[in-house]
């Protein structure tokens, strides 16, 4: 079996330091067979306890380049990413799966001399060789491979001169010029705004070679800056020819035979709510009153997986975007509109396909009774928020019985979910009046009312059941791999510093349990409610919260108190809502359970999507609120310190609520350092401080609409 280990340590130091279970490491080295495969893993047993092999979390192994002999002997390797800084220094975090706790886990970040970056970008997951340690310094290395490029492409401006035109980044950590050659300038002339893909980067050379994919125009135009921030976040900035046609080529018609496959829900009450602007509906509430006293509610979700098929055009781009983007003045579907806003949505009075999970609740919103599976519903009515919040406030207006009982089973499933030690964030959502240019002349805030919780309760039924359906053991029987959206709970350090925090305050937090800390976050949050401190609390408690994401391994809901939980209610615009639609199909008709770590593969992937579209999300709106105080430069506003940070303090105006930075070069009336535990900037010697959550005054002095900047200054009273 010598050979074999020779292989498996062979297979895994092949270009990355990679981490991988038995069955793909026997695949690397060309095993497939059931007895291959034991032996495989029996070699990997022999190889951890020779300390060649480390575990690496579930299931996982790695190389020990600290014990393995030969031509690397002594040199250490680790895999990371790299992360540029504003200063120009650079450092690789190393990678670790969470659960892994073996010493070599433990790394530092490597510091990387810029004449040992080679031609990794910021970002990037590179392989660097760590330089033995030197007494009292900080970790080097050199980068010796990259293994992902973090961007497919990028966003910039081309410049011109002496007939070479060179492509200059948008993104300041992005600090290589890339050469464009004349044949791939694609007709950009000097100081356009452009998407470029690297296409080659010789070997010892400082600069990359580009290719210009799309001239966007001159910088500055709304038009250009939605769109370069689209390609910025990794968005594609249309829909390929052949996704289009074969978005065209579907069937429309229902036929009657598909209808008789199905439960028809299209006599029964049935009614969409969404912002009054959306053009696609992914999600309707039926409703009847049964004869044994109980509600039949159904949330009927499109069935979007009825006509997009796995190895389709549409699905591959589907699971590519793996997300609509939502920027400030247009939606980026994630399916063609063909689909999006016809086909797919459940515009009213028309027969729809849907998914559907149908409940009988009784008064205290109990579930009696549970279905899932294909329905054809035909939509009584279509109601934006606002109309609905004026029939639960009024009593008045289209089937307000039916709105007026769904909102009281809401609010008792809202009040239990809180008893039950849900987190009560209260959101608000900074939206633009925008002229016909698109140019933003006003901000207001939009405010989370019952119509919104109706509607948000239902789907969080609906989401919770299917989880439950597939992710609860039975008879102690490991559940079939699903797709769970998961939410951890606070880090221990962020939850301490908080706890601290606010026990100056006179709260006593408790975090001896999930219980106690969601019980005593949210009376807190209760008793300041309408007080100075509580905007500032708020936020802080939003801020000390883990990123939810989408996983294979349930771990629960942290936020939202549920054991199981999972997205089922948006396919139109979520990938992993189709993910789910299919493999609950698969699991209701008796079939086994997919590969775990390919889906755990495809949840990453669109975790990391959902991500970039966030970041999207916020910078279209950073950017037209740039554009709103562009001609506001030298005007004085209150303002509320929303950040503090080793470059200056962040304000936010109080009235627009738009950002700007305080530079820390501007506080010259002392030494002034940053208190970290109480999230506060001290003046050493004369006391002076800002804390988060303090008012002050600051005037506009500059902003830059290209890097969606505003910089205030302090305005002493």
């Amino acid at each position: 079996m010598k050979d074999l280990a020779k292989q498996i340590l062979e297979a895994l130091t092949q270009g990355k330091n990679e981490k991988l279970n038995y069955k793909q490491i026997a695949a690397k080295v060309g095993i497939f067979d059931k007895k291959g495969r034991e032996q495989v893993k029996e070699q990997i047993e022999r190889l951890i306890e020779a300390k060649l092999l480390l575990k690496a979390g579930r299931g996982k192994y790695r190389v020990n380049y600290k014990q393995l002999k030969g031509k690397d002997a002594g040199r250490n390797y680790i895999v990371g990413k790299i992360e540029m800084k504003r200063s120009g220094m650079a450092f690789v975090v190393p990678q670790n799966d969470k659960n892994d706790t073996t010493e070599e886990s433990q790394s530092e970040d490597i510091f990387i001399a810029d004449g040992n970056l080679g031609n990794a970008l910021n970002n990037d997951i590179v392989k660097v060789v760590v330089f033995p340690a030197r007494r009292g310094k900080r970790p080097e290395g050199q980068v010796v491979e990259v293994i992902q490029r973090s961007k497919k492409q990028m966003v910039g401006t081309i410049s011109i001169k002496k007939g070479v035109a060179y492509f200059i980044p948008d993104n300041v950590y992005y600090r290589r010029d890339i050469i464009i050659p004349g044949r791939l300038l694609r007709k950009a002339k000097n100081g356009d705004k452009v998407v470029v893909v690297i296409v080659d980067w010789p070997a010892g050379t400082r600069s990359p070679l580009g290719e210009v994919t799309h001239v966007l125009g001159k910088p500055g135009d709304n038009d250009v800056e939605m769109m370069a921030i689209l390609a910025e976040n990794d968005f594609p900035l249309k829909f390929p020819d052949k996704v289009e046609q074969e978005a065209q080529d579907i069937q429309t018609e229902i036929s009657e035979g598909e209808i008789r496959k199905r439960r028809d829900f299209r006599t029964a009450t049935t009614f969409t709510i969404d912002p009054a602007d959306a053009k696609d509906f992914d999600d309707a509430l039926s409703f009847e009153q049964l004869d044994n006293g109980l509600y039949r509610v159904g949330i009927h979700i499109a069935d979007v997986t009825h006509y997009v098929r796995p190895g389709s055009a549409i699905d591959a781009e589907a699971y590519d975007r793996a997300t609509s983007v939502y920027l400030v003045d247009r939606t980026i579907p994630m399916l063609p509109e063909a689909l999006s806003n016809n086909l797919c949505s459940l515009n009213p009075h028309v027969d729809k396909l849907c998914y559907s999970a149908v409940f009988d609740l009784d008064d205290n919103a109990k579930v009696h009774k549970e279905w899932f599976g294909h329905t054809v519903i035909n939509s009584d009515r279509r109601f934006n928020y606002e109309e609905a919040q004026a029939i639960i406030e009024t009593g008045q207006g289209d089937l307000a019985d039916v709105i007026l009982k769904l909102n009281d089973l809401a609010q008792v499933m809202r009040k239990k979910r809180f008893d039950n030690n849900a987190i009560n964030f209260e959101t608000e959502e900074v939206k633009f009046k925008l002229d016909e240019e698109g140019h933003p002349i006003g901000v207001y805030l939009k405010q989370q009312k019952e119509a919104n919780w109706l509607i948000e309760e239902f789907m969080l039924l609906a989401n919770k059941r299917v989880a439950e359906k597939i992710g609860r053991k039975r008879n102690g029987i490991q559940a079939n791999t699903f797709v769970y959206r998961v939410h951890d709970k606070p880090l221990d350090e962020k939850l301490n510093t908080f706890k601290t925090f606010v026990k100056k305050l006179g709260f006593d937090l408790k975090t001896s349990s999930t219980k106690a800390f969601s019980s005593s976050l949210n009376d807190m949050l209760a008793k300041e409610k309408g007080q100075p401190d509580y905007d500032m609390l708020s936020k802080l408690s939003i801020r000390i919260m883990a990123r939810a994401c989408y996983s294979t391994e349930n771990i629960g809901h942290y936020g939202l108190a549920f054991p199981y939980y999972t997205h089922f209610t948006s396919p139109i615009r979520r990938y992993p809502d189709m993910m789910v639609h299919r493999l609950l199909d698969r699991y209701l008709a008796g079939k086994e359970s997919v590969d775990q770590d390919q889906y755990e593969e495809f949840c990453k992937h669109c975790s990391q999507m959902e991500q970039q579209a966030t970041q999207a999300e916020r910078d279209s709106i950073k950017y037209k609120q740039a554009e709103y105080l562009v001609d506001k430069v030298g005007q004085v506003f209150e303002a509320t310190v929303s950040g503090i940070s080793k470059w200056g303090i962040y304000a936010e105006l109080t009235e627009s609520k738009c950002e700007g930075m305080i530079p820390m070069r501007s506080f010259d009336d002392d030494f002034y350092y940053i208190d970290e535990e109480n999230y506060t900037l001290v003046g050493l010697h004369h006391g002076h401080s800002l804390r988060f959550g303090d008012t002050l005054k600051v005037r506009v002095v500059a902003v830059d609409l290209i890097k969606k900047q505003m910089d205030f200054e302090r305005v002493l009273e």
